[in-house]
C-alpha cells in the first residue's frame, strides 16, 4: 500500500495507530504491512534530517562527478561496490548524461575532501576523470526546506 509508504516517508515517527486512524484500517493490518516492508528491504531505515548549520559541527559537502570504465559483465556494479563502501560516500547515484555516478561525500574540511577524491577515487583505476563541486548552502533536502518553519499537509505549523 503506496499510502502507507508515502506516510512513513514523510514522517518516520508516525506510528501503526496514527496510520491506521488516517487511512481507516487496522492497526494490526499496518503493523504487519510495515513489518513486511522491512524485512522485504522495501523500508530500508528511519533517519532524521538535521540542519547541522544550526549546530556547531563543522563538515563539508561536496558532489564528485565521476567518469568511469564499466566492468564487462558487471557494468557500474563493481566500480560501484568499491565507492560506496567508503565511510566518507553519503550517497551513490548511476547517471545518465556527460558523466556515470555522482558521489556525495562529507569531510570536515575542504581538503579532506580534496584528499579523498585524489587519494581514494581518482587513484582507483576505473577512474577515467573527476569533477568535484562543492556544496556552499542547502536550500532544499529530502523535501525539507531548511530554515523554514515546518507545516503540516494542511498547512499548520507543527
Amino acid at each position: 500500500m503506496n499510502e502507507v509508504l508515502k506516510m512513513l516517508e514523510n514522517d518516520g515517527r508516525l506510528s501503526h495507530e496514527s496510520i491506521a486512524r488516517m487511512l481507516d484500517k487496522e492497526t494490526g493490518d499496518i503493523k504487519k504491512m510495515v513489518e513486511d516492508y522491512e524485512r522485504d528491504g522495501v523500508i530500508l531505515g528511519y533517519k532524521a534530517i538535521i540542519d547541522w548549520d544550526k549546530t556547531d559541527r563543522e563538515y563539508v559537502s561536496a558532489l564528485i562527478e565521476l567518469k568511469i570504465t564499466p566492468h564487462i559483465g558487471h557494468g557500474y556494479d563493481r566500480v560501484a561496490e568499491k565507492i560506496y563502501g567508503y565511510p566518507e560516500v553519503e550517497s551513490l547515484y548511476l547517471m545518465s548524461g556527460s558523466f556515470d555516478l555522482a558521489v556525495l561525500i562529507e569531510g570536515k574540511t575542504m581538503r579532506e575532501v580534496a584528499f579523498f577524491v585524489a587519494e581514494k577515487l581518482a587513484a582507483l583505476e576505473d577512474v577515467i576523470s573527476t569533477s568535484t563541486h562543492f556544496v556552499l548552502r542547502k536550500y532544499k533536502d529530502k523535501g525539507i526546506v531548511y530554515g523554514a518553519v515546518p507545516v503540516d499537509e494542511r498547512g499548520n505549523i507543527i
